[in-house]
């Protein structure tokens, strides 16, 4: 339905950047609500550079009540994208209280501005992370959850509230009820092909390839490899690596979903977003050294507390209920990163 204005929650952020633009080159109108606690204001300067459209900006805290009524008054918004959050795993074991009080208080807070404005259409930022452990390496929405780590544990229990709402709805007869997609990611990587926005993280990156990226660019001496004695072939962890700009097209594609058929009567539903394969540790070196022609250097290191050896996505459900697929390869992430990386070797600055 474009034309129709969306609320995108952590929208100056790696994932909520490059949604904003998908969403303004599908005509939506946007909404973008971020306390910029870990990140900047310049990618969306930036992503209306790209889309030569413009979006309206409020700099507020999803737990801030008041600031979000406010902004619920003044828009006329007719579905959120939640993004906002916390989502580094190690630092959440540190400090599990800012990740339930970031992320699962945020979402109620949220939530009940949202009710009351009427506005119950609600794309959902969640994680493989949910999962438990499993006798398959590829996961499939039904597969027993349960969360190891706080952020996981933070996106289960989000994922549970949100389940609740959409079942109290139908208990109570609700006219409007909730229509909710939980979208659970694998591991996003790359950026925009423009190189105007990317993967900007503060300080030491956590994620795999952002380190490799500042690695063969100079900025980091070298990757610790956790592990090469898992049962893989080639001894490293093996992860399902999407590129971010598929991962948002299926966010459009949620939407969408949201306003047909399928949720005519409400209801809530999770989705897997991955390729469907899964890549080593070392499969990404190498093909970062053969796409960009440089050296990354690295050594190997002890496992990593709480690592499984290999897990990746069953995504047929997204591809049968919401019409969506991965259609970029390895070499496109690894391409668009690089880009990236060099456009921008100090980040957002």
């Amino acid at each position: 339905m474009n034309g129709q204005t969306i609320l995108v929650t952590g929208g100056t952020g790696y994932i909520g950047s490059h949604a904003c633009v998908e969403l303004l080159t599908a005509g939506y109108q946007v909404v973008v609500v971020d306390n910029l606690s870990n990140s900047k204001v310049e990618p969306l300067r930036r992503l209306e550079q790209i889309t030569g459209k413009t979006l309206q900006f409020y700099e507020a805290d999803i737990r801030d009540k008041k600031a979000l009524t406010e902004i619920f008054d003044r828009e006329p918004i007719g579905a959120v994208m939640h993004f906002a959050g916390l989502k580094a795993v190690g630092e959440s074991c540190r400090q599990p209280l800012s990740y339930y009080h970031n992320n699962v208080y945020g979402t109620m807070v949220l939530a009940e501005a949202m009710a009351e404005a009427n506005v119950k259409q609600l794309v959902f930022s969640s994680s493989a992370t949910v999962y438990g452990e499993s006798t398959s390496v590829q996961y499939v929405e039904d597969f027993p959850l349960g969360a190891i780590n706080p952020y996981g544990r933070s996106k289960l229990m989000i994922e549970e509230i949100l389940r609740d709402l959409s079942a109290a709805d139908a208990i109570n007869g609700a006219q409007s009820p909730w229509k909710i997609a939980l979208l659970r990611y694998f591991n996003p990587i790359g950026a925009h092909e423009s190189g105007l926005i990317g993967e900007d993280p503060n300080g030491i990156p956590n994620n795999l390839m952002p380190y490799v990226s500042q690695v063969a660019i100079g900025k980091l001496a070298q990757l610790s490899v956790f592990g090469d004695d898992y049962p893989t072939r080639d001894g490293t962890g093996v992860r399902d690596y999407i590129h971010v700009v598929d991962l948002v097209k299926g966010h459009i594609k949620a939407l969408e979903a949201l306003q047909g058929e399928k949720f005519k009567s409400g209801g809530c539903k999770a989705y897997n977003l991955g390729t469907g394969r899964g890549y080593s540790v070392l499969d990404i070196i190498k093909t970062f050294e053969a796409v960009t022609g440089r050296k990354v250097n690295y050594k190997i290191g002890p496992r990593r507390a709480g690592d499984l050896p290999e897990y990746f996505a069953n995504a047929e459900l997204a591809y049968k209920e919401l019409g969506w697929k991965a259609e970029k390869n390895l070499d496109d992430m690894v391409a668009d990163t690089w880009n990236w990386q060099c456009k921008n070797p100090q980040g957002y600055v």
